[in-house]
């Protein structure tokens, strides 16, 4: 087989007697991972910047609060009693909301909930061991600041929900596109164990061009594919659309996180004083209650970091939960009576629904925690060669334009269209239904399908009815 090269060092090729018999849905299919790549590269795009930059955010933690998170080791540690007087000393305003006993070298947070900061708490962290305010922090969920922002930047740009509709786009159309690349490379470089290898390493025998580029885009796809399939599947759990009809099929499976009763029988109506029975809460909690509640943790086994979180109302026990994210994780509750100190319901990471563990160790490993900096290092890999990839499919782009003097254009033509137009009829309905069922689970991946084949088709009309349109000269006649 030749190839030629052309003026600008770009090669091209001819098609291979399989590429002329390219079936319907491979044409298709191409076309679609092209306009899918033009599309929504650049969402991909920030969205792995975005993620690379939050994979390295346990270490900007420790650079710009070490002196905060961390405490001088030795010594005991002092009762969570003296521990919450010493941050209530230190921040006067708001209701304790939950308190994490500082363990292995951390400081103890006990985290303010306050009006006037939304969705964001206050957060002091005061020295175990000497009970002593080592700072403040307005924190998210128990993020520090800059992780906070680095989350925001990465999950909706700092724009709010609107700025969710990106990162879920690029969640939406990923692994569409991962597979979509894989198959065609496959198809492209046969199934010969000859030629095997070759999905994997990347074919240099062409010097450059778009061959050369070619080979490097789909084989580092072929190696990133089961990691972008992960990052498209976790973080479509949480995204705004997809994620809330994940969440309501989790419930109609009976299969999300166990719901943990924090009901005390015999319990008095609300208001009933902070001293009988079930009536501490977090507005009049005894601090010698979170030791109480703590030494009932420990004694039903559960170890590691832990949050303890006190009864919004009274008549209701407080809740303590393990919040080690690092495998083997640690995600044991249990239910506590703050006054009699017993533990009154319990529910166990080994006994939860295995859809449930699988979306919570899918989301830890998400967020670069699941194995610690081997985690992140892996996300990074991950964020890195997406990068290559989206930069090789628009050199691709750039490389396949047209050259001659006559036909000169900025970039590659698209693939030919009129896959749908050749696949046979008894494929439509199936190809619909599902279709139209993947379209209505992930919406901005179902939209903006629908929008390009309307598109497509109509431009497609209107191109053919054009060249219908153009009368055809006479042949001149022969000498």
């Amino acid at each position: 087989m030749s190839i030629t090269e052309l003026p600008d060092g770009s090669t091209s090729e001819p098609l291979t007697p399989a590429a002329r018999r390219n079936p319907a849905w491979a044409a298709f299919l191409l076309r679609l991972h092209f306009y899918a790549g033009v599309l929504v590269a650049p969402f991909l795009l920030v969205a792995a910047l975005t993620g690379l930059a939050y994979t390295v955010a346990p270490q900007l933690d420790r650079a710009l609060y070490g002196d905060v998170l961390t405490a001088a080791p030795g010594g005991s540690p002092k009762p969570l009693a003296e521990q919450v007087a010493a941050a209530r000393a230190a921040h006067p305003e708001g209701t304790v909301a939950a308190v994490l006993p500082g363990t292995d070298g951390a400081t103890t947070r006990v985290v303010f909930a306050q009006p006037d900061l939304g969705d964001r708490q206050h957060t002091v962290y005061v020295d175990p061991h000497t009970a002593r305010v080592e700072g403040q922090l307005t924190t998210w969920f128990d993020y520090t600041p800059v992780t906070t922002w680095l989350d925001d930047l990465h999950r909706n740009l700092h724009l709010g929900d609107l700025g969710r509709h990106y990162s879920e786009i690029a969640a939406s159309w990923l692994w569409i596109l991962a597979v979509g690349g894989v198959v065609l490379w496959w198809r492209r470089r046969g199934v010969a164990c000859a030629r095997v290898r070759h999905l994997l390493v990347p074919d240099l025998s062409a010097r450059r061009g778009v061959r050369r580029t070619r080979a490097w885009h789909a084989a580092t796809g072929v190696w990133l594919a089961v990691g972008l399939l992960f990052l498209s599947a976790t973080g479509l759990t949480w995204s705004r659309y997809a994620g809330g009809h994940f969440g309501s099929a989790l419930d109609a499976l009976r299969a999300g996180t166990p719901e943990i009763s924090t009901s005390l029988t015999g319990a008095p109506p609300s208001g009933g004083g902070e001293h009988q029975h079930g009536g501490v809460t977090a507005g009049s909690a005894d601090p010698a209650a979170f030791d109480r509640v703590l030494a009932a943790a420990t004694g039903a086994g559960l170890t590691g970091p832990m949050r303890i979180v006190p009864a919004e109302a009274s008549g209701d026990a407080w809740t303590v939960a393990q919040t080690d994210s690092t495998w083997p994780v640690g995600r044991d509750r249990i239910a506590v009576d703050p006054v009699a100190g017993t533990v009154t319901a319990r529910s166990d990471f080994a006994d939860w629904p295995l859809l449930a563990k699988l979306s919570s160790l899918g989301v830890a490993a998400h967020m670069g925690l699941l194995f610690g900096p081997v985690n992140q290092v892996l996300l990074a890999a991950l964020a890195l060669g997406l990068l290559c990839v989206i930069v090789w499919g628009y050199r691709m782009w750039w490389q396949r334009r047209p050259t001659r003097a006559d036909r000169r254009a900025a970039v590659g033509a698209p693939p030919a269209r009129g896959g749908l137009r050749g696949l046979p009829w008894w494929a439509l309905p199936p190809g619909l239904a599902l279709t139209v069922a993947v379209g209505w689970a992930l919406p901005w991946f179902g939209g903006p399908l629908l929008a390009f084949v309307v598109v497509d088709v109509v431009l497609g009309a209107l191109a053919r009815r054009r060249r219908r349109a153009v009368p055809v000269s006479p042949a001149p006649a022969g000498g």
